[in-house]
């Protein structure tokens, strides 16, 4: 399995993980995962300085199941 360093992020298998946009001063960072399957819509993790977190996946945020 192949692992690469990328500028902002790595390659690890037939994921590409990479930081997409953030903002230091706020503190808030959006990470993205990219494979072959998920090119276009890649799923995007928004955390916030606090630790909540949310994904996406092209227009569709994926709730949390409110039974866990």
């Amino acid at each position: 399995m192949n692992y690469k360093e990328t500028e902002y992020g790595f390659e690890f298998g037939a994921a590409k993980v990479s930081r997409l946009v953030s903002d230091e001063k706020k503190g808030w960072v959006v990470i993205g995962i990219e494979t072959p399957k998920h090119k276009d819509n890649c799923i995007q993790i928004y955390v916030t300085k606090t630790g909540k977190v949310r994904v996406h996946s092209g227009t569709d945020e994926w709730l949390p199941n409110k039974d866990a």
